[in-house]
């Protein structure tokens, strides 16, 4: 059996919808591999491109970085993954898109009432914050939804 060909930073580039530059980041960061040629370039297996859409569908999702390359080292790094790979893995997302499901809903009924700023000024505001009692929770909007914060 003849070796399959490897791809070029570009071609991944054109075939994944990815910038170069988020190819090499994301290569930085674990969650894909190349090899190197004589000459110093990045060859990927083909295999990439599942890996990448994977990484879209999980950022969809609203997984982090982290969590992106947690789930990537669960599936085997010797084969292209199958459905069944697949599967078991977004199987764990279920419960984070419930989570995430319930969060936006608890945003979007407080809406008309709080953005989840724990300003000082509103007077009929429900998270009113006298004495910026809040501020030691962090900064940002500390009265959002868990799910909702950023998980890096």
């Amino acid at each position: 059996m003849g070796r399959v060909a490897k791809l070029t930073v570009s071609e991944v580039a054109e075939r994944s919808g990815y910038a170069a530059s988020a190819l090499r980041y994301y290569e930085r960061e674990g969650l894909i591999s190349a090899h190197r040629t004589d000459g110093g370039q990045r060859r990927y297996d083909r295999d990439v491109l599942r890996r990448l859409a994977f990484v879209a569908a999980a950022q969809h999702v609203g997984l982090s970085l982290h969590e992106i390359r947690e789930a990537l080292a669960l599936l085997p790094s010797e084969r292209t993954p199958t459905k069944a790979d697949w599967a078991r893995i977004s199987r764990s997302w279920r419960s984070r898109l419930d989570d995430e499901i319930a969060a936006l809903e608890r945003l979007r009924d407080g809406l008309t009432g709080c953005i989840g700023c724990g300003c000082l000024s509103l007077r009929s505001c429900t998270i009113f914050n006298p004495d910026d009692q809040l501020a030691d929770r962090g900064t940002g909007a500390v009265k959002l939804p868990e799910p909702l914060h950023p998980h890096e």
